[in-house]
Order: structure tokens, then C-alpha cells, then sequence
């Protein structure tokens, strides 16, 4: 297994090494059946089957320009034939350490469907990018996606995991091949006007424009994935410059 592939693992197991030591009936019902997982996810990382790395670029563009890049994707990309894909999301992120605060926090979202309320909820675990190869025309990150009951967010309190943050996602999804492109708004979240059942009456937009995403998960190893993404973005310039985002150079400046 590859050093990704160590990192992943190593990551669930700090999160249910850290489970096991809370006392709640919740997490003793849910141990054994935790133990399987962590069994089944070492077995699928070292034969290499499971799509637990993603490549991404990243980008925006102005609100007055997004309907001249969204007449471009659909030239470009396979689901246009009908309506163009919307989704409209709820999500939170979630962190928690391991003993003795020994490794990183675990970053865990958790997203939920405003459109389809019947729908999974999902878990993604998000590992730290990986910007140093310049020889790679994209970030690199481990990430794991998966559908979880509606009691998720109740599970990971009883896990010890602390909410950083949370948003709302509003945009359009497109997809070319393997590639997924989401061109999206972010809102803010007002509680004091949340109504009943999770949904929100109001929407307050943090930017006047919208996110590019450029993504794919694959199995480790496919960095001829990168390729291919890099070709396809060159494709939507000089609408929208998608390029490696180093957040560490956002936060600490150069």
C-alpha cells in the first residue's frame, strides 16, 4: 500500500481507536460492527479498488459572467441532453483528535440533500492536500465518501467531534468521462431563521460569485487522471482560471 493509501487507513483507525473510548450504548453497539468496516477497508486499500484519492483544481468567476461559462460546460460535458444537474446542499465540517492529541484533527463533512430529503446522507472523510509535485498539474488529496443514515451527525457527537463550521452549497453539476465539475454559491446560515424540518428561509450569499470545481476520485496511482484534467480546463479559459489552491499560503500569506 502506498503512503496515501497508510494515511487514509491510519486516519479511520485514529477516529474509531478514538470511538472505543467513550462509554455511550451507542458506540458499544456500533463497535463490532466498526471492526468489520476497519477489516474491510484495509483489505480494499491493499488491493487497490477502492477510489480513495482525489484530484482537484480549483477557480471562480464573477455572477455577471457564470451564464457564458455555463453555455461552454454544456458543449463541452456529457449529462446536457435535457435541464442542466442542480443541487442545493447543507453541509457541515466536523474535526476530532486522536489521544493525547497525538496526530492532526480528522476532518470529516458531513452533507445532506435540501432538494431530496430522502436521499443518504453522506460522510467524506478529507485528507490534506498535497501541492509540493509541481510536476502534477492538480491538488492531490485522500478522500473516502460514504452514504450514511440520517443519525450521522448525532453519531459523531457521540464520537467526540466538535462542528467547525457549516454552509449551504447552491449550483450546477456537470460531468465529462470520470470528471465532475460543480459550479456553485455558498451561503451563510443564519439559525435564528432556520425553519422547521432543516430547511432555511432566507439565503445570504458570503461572495458575489460563484466556485469551479474540477474534480475526479480514483483508485491511487492514476495520476495520468491529472492529464486529462488539465487539458479540460485549458478548455474553459479565459472564463475561468482553474489552478492548485495552496490554503496554507491563504492563511499565512507568502
Amino acid at each position: 500500500m502506498n503512503e496515501m493509501g497508510v494515511t487514509t487507513n491510519s486516519a479511520f483507525l485514529c477516529l474509531f481507536t478514538s470511538a472505543s473510548a467513550f462509554g455511550s450504548p451507542i458506540v458499544q453497539m456500533a463497535q463490532q460492527t466498526v471492526n468489520t468496516a476497519i477489516d474491510s477497508l484495509s483489505a480494499a486499500l491493499k488491493s487497490n479498488i477502492i477510489p480513495n484519492q482525489e484530484y482537484f483544481l480549483q477557480g471562480s468567476i464573477l455572477d455577471s459572467s457564470v451564464e457564458v461559462l455555463l453555455h461552454r460546460l454544456r458543449g463541452l460535458c456529457d449529462n446536457v441532453d435535457t435541464t442542466l444537474e442542480t443541487f442545493h446542499d447543507h453541509e457541515m465540517c466536523f474535526s476530532i483528535r486522536g489521544p493525547n492529541n497525538a496526530q492532526p484533527a480528522l476532518q470529516l463533512r458531513v452533507r445532506r440533500s435540501l432538494d431530496h430529503n430522502g436521499m443518504p446522507m453522506q460522510l467524506r472523510y478529507i485528507g490534506q492536500p498535497e501541492i509540493g509535485d509541481k510536476s502534477r498539474p492538480t491538488v492531490l488529496r485522500n478522500s473516502i465518501d460514504i452514504g450514511t443514515s440520517n443519525t450521522v451527525v448525532e453519531f459523531l457527537t457521540e464520537l467526540g467531534c466538535r462542528k467547525d463550521f457549516e454552509y449551504l452549497a447552491k449550483g450546477y453539476m456537470f460531468r465529462k468521462g470520470r470528471m465532475k465539475i460543480t459550479v456553485f454559491k455558498v451561503f451563510k446560515i443564519d439559525e435564528t431563521r432556520k425553519m422547521s424540518g432543516g430547511a432555511f428561509e432566507s439565503l445570504t450569499a458570503l461572495t458575489h460569485s460563484y466556485l469551479v470545481e474540477l474534480s475526479v476520485l480514483a483508485p491511487s496511482g492514476q495520476d495520468a487522471i491529472a492529464d486529462d484534467m488539465r487539458c479540460f480546463a485549458e478548455q474553459l479559459r479565459p472564463l475561468v482560471q482553474l489552478e492548485k489552491i495552496d490554503y496554507k499560503r491563504l492563511v499565512h500569506g507568502p
